[in-house]
């Protein structure tokens, strides 16, 4: 067993294998959680290259790029939102975990065993399965996984488009592997399902052949995606698309995907496509009489609604025709080319902040998440052509120059310093 010490750097060929899963027990088992490097933060460069890949690829098939400036930021924005709790503590999946394993397991597994690193691989896989389908079935948590759908076209970036507190429910489905698990080899197969997601989210692959029995490919993700009938409540798989073919929940892409949620919410406001289906469930649980019934708007199916069955009428869901047309942004192309360079310049900032928070105080922490959130709203409603964009952004511009006159901010190009200073 290699030392664990030796594994806090990711190579860039470790960094390519991790986004598919094929990663070797020995390079990744790790004594204490500590020790466990955090991927999904190395991960960002790879993001990038792969989305990169993929333009390319659409283009010279097609002829245009795999999906629209404005549906990419707000996925890439809705990315950043999910992460921003992490700058000032440990995710909840960890945290809980560790809380269970250090007061109630069973028996410990030892860490640096082959067979509990597969064993973990299949365990945490399994979780994934039966959070991801609950998230589908029961309301309250369908109110925060929705985000992720909300998407109306289907690329890399969609894979980025996360919910802010979906991880306030998915910890429960793991938590029983606390019981023999460590965290430090859990903390890795959370980090390599997630990761192993990300190419799976795009249209440039086609059939994998013999692979599509075991594996979840894009094919079977993009039947996940679609909001065709046959598409609802379909290929709930991680990593392994067994699990669906074992629980009766497989459905093979056939017909033309149309992708999005069934009724499409029309927005590139981050907030409003994080929070939107909260607010939604608050007006229903009070408009809806009886006590048993409302306790039934909050965990029962997304379709739900007295005397239907406990998931909904498929009949109701909408009828697609293949010739439905994408809300997109009125904005001008300058101003999406605006948008993109006012993201690109706040991604290098998060990137930066990431990487200095433990050297940052706790106070230009949150005034940097608070500039984070404002430019991210900002450009939703720049994207979104809302009567008070204009507003927002001269706002966000002097609060930049606000944080950075007082040592909070600092511009990525030093010879703008001076600039700064006059202004």
């Amino acid at each position: 067993m290699k030392n664990p010490e030796a594994q806090q750097d990711v190579s860039v060929s470790q960094g390519i294998r991790v986004m598919f899963y094929m990663m070797k027990p020995n390079e990744t088992s790790f004594r204490t959680l500590e020790e466990v490097p955090d991927y999904v933060k190395k991960a960002t460069p790879f993001f990038i290259s792969l989305m990169l890949l993929e333009l390319a690829v659409s283009w010279i098939r097609k002829g245009k790029p795999p999906g629209r400036v404005d549906d990419s930021l707000t996925s890439m924005s809705a990315g950043i939102l999910s992460r921003l709790p992490r700058l000032f503590s440990r995710s909840i999946e960890l945290t809980s975990y560790v809380y269970i394993w250090e007061n109630y397991r069973l028996i410990g597994l030892p860490w640096d065993s082959p067979w509990t690193w597969y064993l973990t691989f299949l365990a945490v896989d399994f979780g994934y399965y039966w959070f991801h389908r609950m998230a589908h079935e029961v309301n309250i948590m369908w109110a925060g996984h929705q985000t992720h759908h909300s998407s109306e076209d289907y690329n890399l970036s969609t894979a980025l488009r996360q919910s802010v507190f979906q991880v306030y429910t998915s910890w429960i489905f793991y938590s029983p592997l606390a019981l023999f698990i460590p965290p430090s080899v859990y903390a890795v197969h959370l980090q390599f399902n997630l990761l192993y997601q990300f190419w799976i989210h795009t249209e440039v692959i086609g059939n994998l052949g013999p692979l599509e029995l075991i594996l979840n490919t894009p094919s079977h993700h993009r039947v996940h995606h679609g909001r065709n009938r046959y598409c609802i409540d379909k290929n709930y798989a991680g990593t392994l698309i067994i699990w669906d073919r074992i629980f009766g929940t497989f459905e093979a892409e056939s017909e033309k995907v149309v992708y999005g949620l069934t009724h499409p919410i029309n927005t590139f406001e981050p907030f409003k496509v994080q929070f939107h289906y909260l607010i939604y469930i608050w007006t229903t649980f009070w408009a809806t009489p009886g006590f048993f019934n409302k306790f039934s708007v909050i965990f029962k199916g997304p379709g739900w609604s007295p005397g239907k069955p406990r998931l909904g009428l498929s009949e109701e869901i909408p009828e697609v025709t293949g010739k439905e047309v994408p809300f997109s942004s009125l904005a001008s192309q300058l101003l999406k080319i605006y948008a993109v360079v006012q993201f690109a310049l706040l991604l290098a900032f998060y990137e930066d902040t990431f990487a200095d928070k433990a050297a940052l105080s706790q106070v230009t922490l949150l005034l940097r998440v608070c500039f984070i959130l404002l430019t991210l709203t900002s450009i939703g409603l720049l994207l979104d052509q809302r009567p008070k964009a204009a507003l927002v952004e001269t706002l966000r511009c002097l609060v930049f120059l606000t944080l950075w006159r007082f040592g909070h901010l600092k511009p990525f190009i030093p010879s703008l310093s001076l600039a700064f200073e006059i202004s």
